[in-house]
């Protein structure tokens, strides 16, 4: 595969990409399990699929946007989406949960209606769902490449506001910190990696790659930034044994990556509980 990778133009996009996604995915994706957020991934994962399969309808039907990467209107559709539940979580106070199946619906809904539109499935859309290592350009590995740099920038300058509201949203507001904006901004950041991902990972599955990896590394860490540094090496180890496996065995990347997540996951559970039965064993 190296051989490939040095020769063909896509596979060095898909690559470099997924490397990328494997880093900035399950980083993000701690700081969402540690909220309890989990959902949120699938619900702007939807969205976006919206914003997808409107750009493709609209590319379709108007000569002078056929040439619109779907890219640009996803990454409109899930940063919108990140807006609109950070408002309806304020309007339901005591049911904020409500906010997530509500946008989801709704980018379920527009996404049937545009698909509809554009006369049922195509190759195009089936990429974006579940992933495709050909269909990669260099174009989406520059706009992976500058929502990696939004993604760095963000949490080395929020990273600790952003463990305070993680842990303890109550002292975070009690303690001065403008708990709404930063968390505004989190669901941005979140939404834009999201749409970076669907192309490699595909949309129906980059909310996986965000909880899956850190699922595993939380089995193992003693720590917050351990638990980082697990999920990032499981997301990364996932992302090229699913791009390898896609490559040989001529599959969708979407799910050789969140099936070698999944297998990871269990190693790890059933590693850690081989290990507690010989621990109490030797005592």
């Amino acid at each position: 595969m190296i051989e490939a990778i040095l020769r063909y133009e896509f596979l060095q996009n898909a690559f470099f990409s997924g490397l990328i996604i494997g880093i900035i995915a399950p980083l993000l994706g701690v700081f969402i399990v540690v909220r309890r957020l989990s959902l949120i991934a699938d619900a702007l994962s939807h969205v976006t699929l919206a914003g997808i399969a409107g750009s493709l309808y609209v590319s379709q039907n108007f000569a002078a946007l056929a040439l619109l990467n779907p890219i640009y209107l996803g990454i409109i559709a899930s940063v919108s989406g990140s807006v609109l539940i950070e408002r309806l979580r304020r309007l339901y106070k005591h049911y904020e949960e409500l906010a997530i199946p509500i946008i989801m619906s709704g980018g379920i809904g527009l996404s049937a209606i545009f698909i509809s539109l554009a006369s049922g499935f195509n190759t195009d859309l089936m990429s974006y769902l579940f992933g495709s290592v050909s269909a990669v350009s260099r174009q989406d590995l520059w706009v992976v490449l500058a929502i990696a740099a939004v993604v760095v920038i963000f949490l080395l300058l929020f990273f600790k506001e952003l463990f305070v509201l993680s842990f303890d949203e109550e002292y975070a507001k009690a303690s001065g910190l403008p708990a709404k904006w930063i968390h505004l901004l989190f669901m941005i950041v979140v939404a834009l990696v999201i749409a970076a991902s669907m192309r490699i990972v595909g949309i129906l599955l980059v909310s996986s790659l965000m909880t899956l990896p850190v699922a595993a590394a939380m089995r193992l860490a003693k720590g917050f930034k351990q638990a980082i540094l697990y999920a990032i090496i499981f997301g990364e180890l996932a992302v090229i044994m699913g791009l390898v496996s896609a490559f040989y065995l001529n599959l969708a990347p979407g799910g050789t990556i969140v099936v070698t997540s999944i297998l990871i996951l269990l190693f790890v559970i059933v590693s850690k509980k081989v290990t507690i039965r010989n621990k109490e064993a030797a005592l």
